[in-house]
Order: C-alpha cells, then structure tokens, then sequence
C-alpha cells in the first residue's frame, strides 16, 4: 500500500504539471490574439513556477537506490576541541531538526550525551518520513565551524569538527544477520530532566559490534527491554548502511574514481567569522546566509550533492 501510494502520488505530479503547462501555454495563445500582455505575464509566471516544480520532482525522482524510501537514523558526534566542540554538534543537531520539521517530518530523540559545560557531545534522532534517508544520506561526513568562540574570554577564532553518520530505519523485508556473541551490551543510567524513573534504573542501553566497532545507545523509553530493541534496530541500521557504503566504494573503485563521502572526511565548511560563508567541499555549493543554513536551509546542499552522484555515475 505504500508503495501503491507513492506511485498514486507520483502520477498525479506528472499529470498536474503537463495538466499547468498546457494551461498556461492556452493563456499565451489568448494573450497573443488578444493583444493582452497582462494575460501573457501571468501565464509566463505561472511557466516560471511549472519549471521550478519539474526540477524538484525530477531530484526527487533521483531517490532510486535501495534504501533511499526509508525513514532515517542520524547521528552527531562532537570532535576535538572541548566545550566549543560540543556546542558545534548541539548546533548540528539543531539544524538538522529544524530542516526535518520543516519538510514535515517526525523527529524522535534517542540518545543523548550532554557536554560537559555546554553543547553535546553525542546524540541520535529518528527522522520519520519518506525518503529521509534519501535526502539525507550524503551529509555524511566531518562538518567544519570557523567563528569567534562564545566561550573565549580572548575573542578568539576557534575551528571546531562535528561528525555525522546517516543510517536508513529498516524493516524485516531486509534480513540482517547478527550474531548475539559478537555483541557487548552495557546497561546505565539514562540522563534526562528526571521524572518518576529517570536516573533511578539502569534502563539506558548501549550496544557494542565487536566486528565492526559500531557502537549504538538508547535511552528514549523507560523500560530497558524496549530500549534494547531499538538499539538493536538503529545496529541492524548501521552495519546495513556499512554494507550500501562498501557496495559504493566497490563500485567508485571499478569506475576508477575515488569518493570524499563518508566518515572522517570533511564535507562542507561552516565559516562564520570573519565573513559568513557556507561551502560545500564537494559541490562547491555556498551560500552567505549563514543563519538561514543553521536554521534548516540546507536543501541547496542536499539538491547539489544528489544531482553531482547521478551526474557522476553516467
């Protein structure tokens, strides 16, 4: 039924655009034999906006791998750097929440390490929705903050590093095979405002593949049982999204090119002083509205990095 819909929905684009190009194109005829130049603005207008609608649904199109339809796993890790580094990944972590709600998905926070000052110096969210994980998925990567730290009584420029790892949610149509003896599970306690069992059980779960060294943690429910199931469900994630990044590199290496995607590698810039500038390293997208980005606006990036994967792989 799912599928079902998505295809219903994708019909009905097609239909409504070819529906607004034939309309407009009748103005324009109008237009023209009438004489009537106010008919023919509105119908090169409303052209206007047709054709920044086919762009969108044309990148959306572009979703085609495997796993780019799921919802989404996110991760955000604070780098070197102390307290400035922590709140650089409580900065990410916002942004990424503010671009989910405005596109009208669910976000669901799972675990969370506070900083110890400030900021954090961890955290997982769900990103409910379709194709989160599609759009999501190259943002990949080490982010990069140059500014005047908050919290340098010197006023000085700081560089800060974040990390953030995108797993698709998957569901029990993809089999995933973990073997239990070559799993470390941990059990604390889970940090939070408080309430009537917050920081009085060891519910918080963490999860280590000795294998692979993916570590995963959950403290989002009251109960250990169903926090291990979840994190169990974020590790079958991860270990699936290490099998999509290996398959990549393997193809990246027959093709003869070499990827800058992926952990440890920095991916975009956030530069905040002494001008602003956001730049992608990949695409060599940019764009001076610093605040508008960490507010959400990130879908220039995101638009650019598809479109240069399709472009790359013809």
């Amino acid at each position: 039924m799912r599928e079902r819909t998505k295809l219903d929905k994708q019909i009905s684009n097609v239909k409504s655009l070819a529906q607004g190009l034939e309309d407009s194109l009748e103005l324009i005829a109008l237009g023209e034999a009438e004489d009537d130049s106010d008919i023919i603005k509105e119908a090169e207008k409303e052209l206007s906006t047709l054709k920044l609608k086919a762009e969108k649904l044309q990148l959306t199109a572009l979703l085609s791998d495997e796993a780019d339809d799921c919802e989404a796993y996110l991760d955000v890790n604070s780098g070197a750097g102390g307290t400035e580094a922590c709140d650089w990944a409580s900065m990410l972590l916002r942004m990424y929440t503010r671009w989910a709600e405005q596109h009208g998905y669910k976000v669901q926070l799972l675990n969370k390490s506070d900083g110890e000052e400030a900021g954090i110096k961890s955290a997982t969210i769900k990103i409910e929705g379709e194709q989160a994980y599609g759009w999501l998925k190259s943002e990949n990567g080490v982010h990069r903050l140059v500014r005047i730290s908050p919290f340098d009584s010197n006023a000085k420029r700081h560089t800060s590093f974040a990390s953030v790892s995108v797993a698709p949610v998957i569901d029990d149509s993809i089999d995933v095979e973990i073997d239990e003896k070559d799993l470390k599970l941990d059990t604390y306690r889970s940090s939070g405002a408080g309430g009537q069992h917050v920081n009085t059980t060891d519910s918080a779960v963490r999860i280590t593949h000795r294998p692979s060294g993916i570590v995963v943690a959950c403290q989002n429910e009251r109960s250990q049982h169903k926090n291990r199931a979840q994190a169990m469900d974020m590790l079958r994630a991860r270990i699936y999204e290490l099998e999509l990044q290996r398959r990549a590199d393997e193809k990246n290496a027959a093709h003869g090119e070499k990827t800058d995607i992926g952990w440890g590698h920095q991916i975009r810039s956030y530069v905040l002083q002494p001008y602003q500038m956001i730049k992608d390293l990949r695409t060599s997208v940019e764009n001076t509205n610093a605040q508008a980005v960490l507010d959400g606006d990130i879908d220039g990036f995101l638009e650019a990095s598809l479109a240069s994967k399709v472009d790359s792989a013809k």
